[in-house]
């Protein structure tokens, strides 16, 4: 999902021990970094009372221990539900948000279990992904507060002339990096991939879709990397710091095109249908909505360059590997449109 960007910083080691005095959770054995993860850290800690996971919240956006607190909560309510998370260990005093030194923590049983892409999902497990992310909406329908009018309001979506400046300013970022005979190939892929989403653009600048649909609380950062499985069922939901009111079925598109995009770009489509039809099943979502949402993601999509901007504004490298994949997605979404939007709807 699109991401405001956060500047790589200097690594920061854990104060273990004014930490695990807050818990009751022994006296640390062993701390390994967990390199995972795009906004925060995290620790793979063992003491003398069992393994947990150690996590540092310092994404400016997502940090604030009031918004952690909600997170916990949230994911407390839902184990309740039986939804697979991982809710936070509550400290000696019965907080489960930790401050030490001027940062900002948690500490989490630690969950045994693998990521898995979609290609590694059968027919059936993408059936289950896909209930498994509608069960999560309705359930967090039923924990979470009725959204107030004002904070249910959708937001606009990206207006092309904003996005024709961007992608001139990224340009005039790419080209006097290194004469053109020393360019990398990231350089020469993105100047690539910049001409031609302006061509696009240009070519569907009226397709702009209205606001969104109504919204309601969503995980907000579902993929790969934020689901562990043990052997073919979820084990937990992990990550829940970008947890917020946005439109529901939004989120299971954006989910379906990070889960099933193959190296080249494409959507996997048959595993799409069968996690489309579970998660409408599973959500009570209409076919309406989710043709709604895949227009405005698919928007979404060619209009965003959040992984340039990491590149070339912050000197963040960190999402370059996913670069290749994600823009050829944008070109290959336009150009089979009708087919993806029937493989989420059919």
């Amino acid at each position: 999902m699109p991401r405001s960007p956060v500047p790589p910083s200097a690594p920061h080691a854990p104060p273990l021990n004014v930490l695990l005095r807050q818990y009751s959770a022994g006296t640390a054995l062993a701390c390994e970094p967990v390199d995972q993860g795009l906004l925060n850290r995290g620790w793979r800690l063992r003491t003398t009372r069992g393994r947990y996971f150690l996590k540092h919240h310092f994404d400016p956006e997502t940090a604030h221990p009031a918004a952690i607190a909600r997170q916990h909560r949230a994911t407390e309510r839902l184990a309740g539900l039986g939804v697979p998370v991982a809710p936070p260990l509550p400290r000696r005093d019965g907080h489960t948000v930790a401050e030490a030194d001027g940062h900002v923590y948690a500490l989490h049983p630690w969950i045994d279990g693998r990521h898995r892409h979609g290609g590694q999902l059968s027919a059936l497990q993408c059936e289950r992904l896909g209930t498994l992310l509608g069960v999560v909406h309705a359930s967090l329908e039923r924990v979470m507060p009725t959204p107030t009018r004002a904070c249910a309001e959708p937001a606009d979506s990206a207006d092309p002339e904003d996005t024709f400046a961007l992608i001139d300013d990224l340009l005039g970022r790419v080209r006097p990096r290194r004469p053109a005979d020393a360019r990398d190939s990231f350089d020469e892929l993105a100047r690539h991939r910049l001409l031609e989403r302006r061509t696009l653009l240009r070519r569907h600048a009226g397709r702009r879709p209205p606001s969104g649909s109504s919204v309601g609380w969503v995980h907000g950062d579902f993929h790969p990397f934020n689901l562990l499985y043990r052997g073919d069922a979820p084990a937990a939901i992990v990550d829940w710091d970008r947890l917020g009111l946005r439109p529901r079925a939004e989120e299971a598109v954006r989910a379906a095109a990070i889960f099933f995009v193959r190296p080249a770009g494409p959507l996997d489509l048959p595993r799409v249908r069968a996690y489309a039809r579970a998660y409408r099943r599973a959500a009570g979502a209409t076919r309406a909505q989710l043709s709604a949402a895949v227009h405005r993601v698919w928007w979404e999509r060619l209009n965003d360059f959040w992984m340039l901007r990491w590149h070339y504004e912050r000197g963040d490298t960190r999402a370059d590997e996913q670069f290749p994949a994600a823009s050829a997605l944008a070109v290959w979404w336009t150009r089979e449109y009708d087919a993806v939007c029937d493989a989420f709807v059919g």
